[in-house]
């Protein structure tokens, strides 16, 4: 760690200021090309407008742009930039779809996102589906801009990387498994297959989609993707945690869901305090894998590392 201990010394570094910096441009951006009414016919921009905007911690956009920081040429490359905030928007579309759709009474049945009303209740099952169906179609879309702005190497990429995250190797998959143990008891192994899949496929891929905006060695890939799988299961773990010590109002969403549904959970298997520490040895796993990368500058990632294992919604 005594690369990053250095970096930090040399110039300090806030999360906090950083992070205000990348979400004005990620929520700007989502509010230009998410179409409103004008563009999508019979309410669907509304619904669209409604699951993206104005809520959210926007990780996956950040941890994007934080990975392209991190391996960003010294020469300045304005293309490879408005890849990464396109590929930034594109994952917080399909974040956004994912949670439209697991909201509906078919999967999860709730009633409570970022603190408002669930895109289903506010709009119809009908209208929900269709709004998440427009935010997928609209993500790849964002990855694909005509021109040569963006190399067409990168596009290929970007949606790779996105497709496969959010498929049945990834997202999808996970969200199967998740419905299909409700009232089972899984091992650990299970779980965290299970878990890997349903939300840290695509935490990983925010992390690999920023290292393709650029040029990084071989080194770095593999350690980014090393430090993306601990973080996207790190925060599952404390997922589980919050579950069942934060209330709704912090949380923005139903707490206790998971068990009054009877969910298999790292709390309902290993106990809260060894969920606890099972999230902090993941955190070391992410700040060990950054490490390892060779890379010079790495605080923002490290600095989400600690954000997602301290997080209290």
């Amino acid at each position: 760690m005594r690369r990053l201990e250095q970096t930090a010394a040399a110039a300090p570094f806030s999360l906090e200021a950083w992070s205000c910096l990348q979400r004005g441009r990620v929520e700007q951006a989502l509010s230009h090309w998410v179409a409103g009414d004008g563009l999508a016919p019979a309410g669907l921009g509304e619904a669209m407008r409604y699951a993206v905007l104005d809520g959210g911690k926007r990780l996956r956009p950040l941890l994007v742009l934080a990975a392209r920081a991190a391996i960003a040429d010294e020469v300045p490359s304005p293309g490879l930039d408005e890849a990464a905030l396109r590929a930034a928007c594109a994952v917080e579309l399909i974040h956004a779809y994912s949670l439209v759709h697991d909201d509906m009474p078919c999967m999860d049945n709730d009633v409570l996102r970022r603190g408002k009303p669930t895109v289903h209740v506010q709009f119809g099952e009908a209208g929900a589906l269709l709004a998440g169906d427009a935010l997928q179609a609209l993500a790849f879309e964002l990855l694909t801009p005509g021109g040569p702005t963006v190399p067409a190497r990168v596009q290929a990429a970007l949606c790779r990387l996105l497709a496969h995250a959010a498929g049945h190797a990834g997202m999808a998959g996970g969200q199967a498994i998740d419905l299909a143990s409700v009232g089972r008891a899984l091992s650990e192994d299970e779980l965290r297959h299970m878990h890997r899949l349903k939300t840290g496929a695509l935490l990983q891929a925010s992390v690999l989609m920023g290292a393709a905006c650029g040029d990084a060695p071989s080194r770095a890939l593999d350690a980014l993707g090393r430090y993306g799988a601990a973080i996207g299961l790190a925060f599952q773990v404390v997922d589980d945690i919050l579950d069942v010590t934060a209330d709704s109002a912090t949380l923005g969403k139903t707490a206790g869901k998971d068990a009054a549904a009877d969910k298999p959970t790292y709390v309902s298997l290993l106990g809260l305090e060894q969920s606890r520490e099972h999230a902090w040895e993941l955190r070391q796993q992410a700040l060990a894998a950054l490490d390892d990368s060779g890379l010079e500058d790495t605080r923002a990632l490290a600095a989400l590392a600690d954000a997602v294992v301290h997080r209290a919604s």
